[in-house]
């Protein structure tokens, strides 16, 4: 009997490799290369007719002669769904939406189906429920179905021929990993088979104008399952993320052809469902009836919404050799930089303190426009001196104690002076041209003028 050959592919970039290596030469990516069975004969995916181009070749253009119009766009019935996706659902796009087990992708998913099944036609694929499973949460969220189409299945030549015979307007596959192809011989989840099945969905997409929604697995370390050419070919990447112990979850956008990246879109976990959060900015903010030494309020901007977010540090005597450097929601390297430069531009020695720092809520902050605050938490905490009430900064700190303004700076005032902040210490550069009502504005060009000038008003 002949040997089954077995070739590996790179799970990140689809490389092929006749043996086992354990860093692709493509990707330079560790540990990526798995083990498939070559696809042979008249099966393979550059023989059949189905991948053929979309259409015949375009004639080359000028760039001038291309009329540049908006894209229309239709909303889900959840806002804050719709904020994520730049302004709503768009014809023919194709949009990834992955995250942890049990975070709601499905009960997001059903809902946004559930409200646009009374004016567009829509159809729900599961290949990883059946259907009395997504009936019985339908039921649970007491959510309005009667026009929603679901269907049972897997396979990939099927699910086509539903979408040719029933030319419904949206459609959520979930999940993409389940989805198989008879023209391929390996697993459904394989490289292969997720890379085949996401390209055939996006040409059926493109060519009928339907709008996918595909739902994606997660690795442990919270990356897209599949081969990175997943990412790629989609228009919108969504990732869900959230505590488990917590009722709130964060939508973020990481790509958007339509739209502006890293929206974020806020829910809150009910009996009834997800529901959208309009005031985001709340969830971040504890509640102290007294001022607190460690604490200070910054503006963090999220695509184009500006958030208000409480950082909160404390600084203690190390017992240790080396002292401790801990950061939850904030980049950690960022936090050993930031003490380097206090002490050298500004005299605050924390070489044998142990530094804790956190953004209240569970939020990630990657933008350096949050160093301002951080320094001013850890002098609080430090001097063991509350901040004075009602103060909100932002400001991104270099490494020769200059304070660099932030983006979008006037559209983070007005949003705090909204909220009732009434006191502001951002970058010189950032002053606002116009006064703001009920807010005073302090401009500041380095780190040790910040320190000092918030001492003077204590």
């Amino acid at each position: 009997m002949a040997k089954v050959k077995t070739i590996y592919t790179c799970s990140d970039c689809g490389a092929i490799s006749n043996k086992w290596m354990g860093q692709c030469t493509s990707c330079n990516q560790w540990n990526t290369m798995v083990e498939t069975l070559p696809e042979t004969g008249g099966n393979n995916r550059y023989s059949n007719p189905q991948h053929m181009s979309l259409a015949q070749t375009a004639p080359v253009l000028s760039l001038d002669d291309i009329d540049a119009i908006d894209v229309p766009r239709f909303g889900t019935g959840i806002e804050e769904f719709d904020r994520v996706l730049g302004g709503g659902m768009v014809a023919g796009g194709v949009v990834l939406i992955g995250g942890d087990p049990g975070i709601g992708k499905s009960t997001l998913l059903l809902q946004a189906l559930a409200n646009m099944s009374h004016h567009k036609r829509v159809l729900y694929v599961s290949g990883e429920e059946s259907g009395a499973q997504i009936a019985l949460r339908a039921k649970r969220l007491v959510i309005d179905a009667k026009e929603l189409k679901l269907q049972a299945e897997i396979q990939l030549e099927k699910i086509l021929a539903t979408l040719a015979d029933l030319k419904p307007e949206v459609v959520v596959i979930d999940s993409i990993q389940t989805v198989y192809s008879d023209a391929l011989s390996s697993a459904p989840g394989s490289v292969a088979q997720v890379r085949e099945c996401a390209a055939q969905l996006t040409r059926a997409a493109k060519q009928t104008g339907v709008t996918i929604i595909l739902v994606g697995h997660v690795t442990k370390e919270g990356a897209l399952a599949g081969p990175r050419v997943l990412e790629h070919i989609v228009d919108t990447v969504l990732y869900f993320e959230g505590d488990a112990h917590s009722s709130f979850r964060l939508v973020r956008a990481i790509k958007n052809r339509f739209g502006a990246v890293n929206e974020l879109g806020v829910f809150a976990m009910t009996e009834k469902g997800l529901k959208g959060v309009s005031n985001p900015s709340a969830l971040f903010l504890s509640q102290h009836d007294n001022q607190v030494p460690g604490s200070c309020v910054m503006v963090t901007q999220e695509g184009t919404r500006p958030l208000l977010v409480e950082i909160q540090a404390l600084v203690d005597t190390s017992h240790l050799p080396n002292a401790r450097r801990l950061s939850v929601g904030l980049e950690q390297n960022r936090l050993a930089m930031l003490l380097a430069v206090a002490h050298r531009h500004a005299g605050i020695a924390a070489f044998d303190q142990d530094v804790f720092i956190n953004a209240v809520g569970g939020v990630k902050i990657t933008e350096p426009a949050a160093d301002l605050a951080v320094l001013l938490a850890i002098n609080s905490s430090m001097r063991n001196k509350p901040l004075p009430r009602g103060l909100v900064v932002f400001g991104e700190v270099g490494l020769a104690g200059e304070i660099r303004p932030a983006p979008r700076g006037q559209e983070r005032l007005r949003e705090a002076a909204k909220l009732g902040f009434t006191l502001a210490v951002v970058p010189k550069s950032n002053l606002p041209k116009q006064v703001i009502e009920g807010l005073k504005v302090i401009g500041v060009e380095r780190i040790d003028e910040a320190f000092n000038k918030l001492r003077d008003l204590e």
